[in-house]
């Protein structure tokens, strides 16, 4: 059982078999799919959910399974790797560990914001961007330059609280726990930590910063916190709904996977803080 772990708890072996992974993946080509899905699948959204996986129920869904088969992928590389989570409630600067020259490297350029250290960096020439929004080839970042501040713990708790997973409209419009912690209302979490980290982040196309997929580890795990809090507030809307991904509708591009697949996340893994959680 694979267990996804505080990327500030992993050890120097555990950070280079993960970047390993990753430049392996973007060497081969496997990396860029990721890019070009997601940066299809976000351009292509409308506010009115329709099957994707941004501004509607099937946010969270939708990139719980992005990030199962991204792990997969990375497994098939190396089978002790799994997807570490930044906890940005905690590690909350650009001086934090996650920012290391071992591991995602944090040093910009202050005129373009190219990241100049690190395994992604350009002068390495192992991470070039061909995926994007922009001509540039480099890895770009503004960590804090386009908001000042992480969300708190005490914003998590506050979103971690309301008890209904969401409501009509169904949108960015909604109320509901899915809305608050995309980002769309409230004190805005996962939006927030884009925009804070900057460069390819703020873009259809974040999955070019592989930062991303430790952002979206941790929201995944604030999902199954809210979770383990709302037993009883499961996934909406259940029932069909026009132009929304209920709990039995497929989801694109996968169109053999639905929400109610994807509920329980102990099929597939567990985290460092769940009792019990080991690797084996």
């Amino acid at each position: 059982m694979t267990v996804r772990k505080n990327q500030a708890t992993l050890t120097p072996d555990e950070k280079r078999a993960f970047v390993n992974a990753v430049l392996e993946l973007k060497r081969t080509g496997v990396y860029d799919r990721y890019v070009n899905a997601h940066n299809w699948y976000l351009l292509n959204d409308s506010d009115f959910g329709d099957r994707i996986g941004h501004r509607s129920p099937s946010f969270l869904p939708w990139h719980r399974r992005f990030l199962l088969d991204f792990e997969a992928a990375l497994q098939r590389i190396d089978r002790n790797v799994s997807l570490p989570y930044w906890d940005w409630t905690q590690d909350r600067t650009a001086n934090s560990s996650l920012w290391a020259s071992d591991f995602m490297g944090g040093t910009r350029r202050g005129r373009d914001g190219q990241v100049l250290d690190g395994p992604f960096g350009a002068q390495g020439g192992k991470w070039v961007l061909s995926v994007g929004v922009d001509r540039r080839t480099y890895l770009r970042r503004g960590l804090g330059s386009g908001t000042p501040q992480l969300p708190t713990r005490a914003d998590v708790d506050s979103v971690l609280a309301i008890p209904v997973y969401d409501t009509a409209p169904w949108n960015s419009a909604s109320g509901g726990f899915r809305n608050a912690l995309e980002g769309w209302r409230g004190v805005n979490l996962h939006n927030r930590v884009h925009m804070w980290v900057g460069g390819q982040m703020t873009s259809a196309a974040s999955p070019n910063d592989p930062v991303f997929w430790l952002h979206h580890a941790f929201i995944d795990k604030l999902w199954a916190e809210w979770q383990a809090k709302n037993p009883k507030s499961g996934y909406l809307p259940a029932n069909r709904t026009p132009n929304v991904v209920d709990l039995r509708s497929v989801l694109s591009p996968w169109n053999n996977v639905t929400p109610a697949d994807m509920l329980d996340h102990h099929k597939f893994y567990t985290f460092d803080t769940e009792n019990g959680a080991q690797r084996y």
